[in-house]
């Protein structure tokens, strides 16, 4: 990661594999994916459908035993190389004040351990 694109970042990223569902505004199916990383601002992981940025999503995820739910809005979509996959970058939209505490609490507690 260069300079400038760690000059773009609010929150600090953590690795953190974990699965997760997701369901696009408007469609009434939720699909499944598994994270890649985390900040207190967003989330991204890698999907088999391209979904365009601006789309805003509910996101729903376990980080410990407490069930996240987020509305969140694709903020970029990248094709990986040499596979049918997406990468996509979320940034977090609206969630409960608790939820937001919790989540960042946590990333804070891991990041300070590493």
């Amino acid at each position: 990661m260069t300079n400038k694109e760690e000059e773009k970042r609010q929150y600090p990223r953590l690795n953190l594999h974990t699965p997760l569902r997701y369901q696009v505004r408007g469609n009434p199916q939720f699909d499944n994916a598994v994270s890649d990383n985390i900040s207190a601002g967003g989330l991204s992981f890698t999907t088999h459908s391209f979904i365009p940025p601006d789309t805003n999503m509910m996101l729903q995820f376990n980080v410990l035993s407490r069930v996240l739910r987020i509305i969140a809005r694709v903020a970029w979509a990248s094709p990986l190389p040499h596979s049918y996959r997406n990468r996509l970058g979320l940034q977090f939209l609206e969630a409960p004040a608790e939820d937001m505490e919790f989540l960042n609490d946590y990333i804070n507690m891991q990041l300070s351990q590493a």
